[in-house]
């Protein structure tokens, strides 16, 4: 008979102190953790970032990743988005009764592999069991703390008239991955995910003294959405090419046919980098050494005027301006 989470995992007894023990210290070595108290002691000096996340994603499992390596990697993306580097993370398991515990070690040996990948230590966590019916299998929130690395910090008052806009690989891919995972429109597609933590590009980036004026991870919204962000948050205007956004044809094709556009998919592994023009081919060339950036380009560039909005420069000619996204293209995909 498979063994499955009961109410008792999150009572805070024995089962509760036998799941920690068994299935999270076992994966996790880390001292602050080991030792179970209230708060983890964590030793640091130096300028901190500090990020916040939840993850809901239907099906937990999907071509590419998993709920587990969504949530780190989200919360190392954030971080990574400020130059930060990723140091402790806490993790809050929601878990519903009847989830086997064979897939939620699963989940869990992907956010131990996750996090060695860039470095980053398990410090804190919680459990909590939800009743059947009242969940959907998992859901995990996550905090991570980061460890400044360039001063100053990227951000979009730093972004300036004549600054490229690269981006690190091609779009919509985790978006059409996840659909098709929980939907199967298509018989014969085969999307992965795209989910992936970015600090190694990043760190590249700034070992290299290249000059990062500005970065956002494309999530939720998609690429239109953060480049409309980046936009008001700069006051200027981020214009785009339509012929070198990165768009695999499997996922335009996917898109055509259930008449979605892939600049509103979220990306769960792609970073929109801003960068001088001294430092963007350097810049580029870098990222592209790296298996994680092997796909990036240069889709376009920082201009004073008009202030504020994201435009796309369309293959006909035309302009079209890029507004935040409207509603949910897409429930529950991260």
């Amino acid at each position: 008979m498979k063994k499955i989470v009961t109410l008792s995992h999150g009572s805070g007894g024995k089962t509760t102190q036998d799941f920690i023990k068994d299935h999270i210290l076992s994966r996790f070595d880390f001292p602050p953790l080991e030792e179970l108290l209230d708060s983890a002691l964590l030793e640091f000096s130096g300028r901190l970032a500090f990020t916040t996340d939840a993850f809901v994603v239907r099906p937990i499992f999907f071509p590419g990743g998993d709920i587990g390596k969504l949530a780190v990697s989200g919360s190392v993306n954030d971080l990574a988005a400020v130059a930060a580097q990723p140091l402790f993370l806490s993790v809050s398991l929601i878990l519903e009764e009847g989830l086997e515990l064979e897939e939620l070690d699963l989940v869990l040996e992907s956010m131990k592999k996750t996090c060695d990948e860039v470095g980053m230590k398990l410090a804190t966590g919680d459990t909590k069991v939800v009743e059947k019916g009242a969940g959907d299998k998992i859901y995990i929130s996550t905090s991570g703390i980061g460890a400044r690395k360039q001063n100053p910090d990227p951000r979009p008052g730093l972004i300036r008239p004549g600054d490229l806009i690269l981006v690190t690989g091609g779009i919509g891919e985790h978006g059409i991955a996840v659909l098709q995972a929980r939907e199967r429109f298509f018989k014969d597609l085969e999307v992965n995910s795209d989910c992936a933590p970015l600090w190694p590009l990043v760190e590249i980036l700034l070992k290299e003294r290249v000059k990062i004026h500005a970065m956002r991870d494309p999530t939720r919204g998609g690429l239109a959405t953060a480049l409309s962000e980046l936009a008001r948050e700069s006051n200027l205007c981020l214009e785009i090419e339509e012929e070198k956004i990165p768009v695999q044809e499997t996922v335009r094709g996917a898109c055509e046919m259930l008449g979605l556009d892939p600049l509103y998919l979220a990306c769960e592994g792609r970073m929109i980098i801003i960068l001088p023009p001294e430092d963007s081919l350097k810049g580029l060339n870098l990222l592209k050494e790296h298996p994680l950036g092997r796909g990036a380009v240069s889709i376009g560039r920082c201009l004073e005027k008009p202030p504020g909005i994201a435009l796309l420069s369309t293959k006909i000619g035309g302009r079209r301006v890029l507004s935040p996204l409207a509603g949910e293209q897409l429930p529950r995909i991260c």
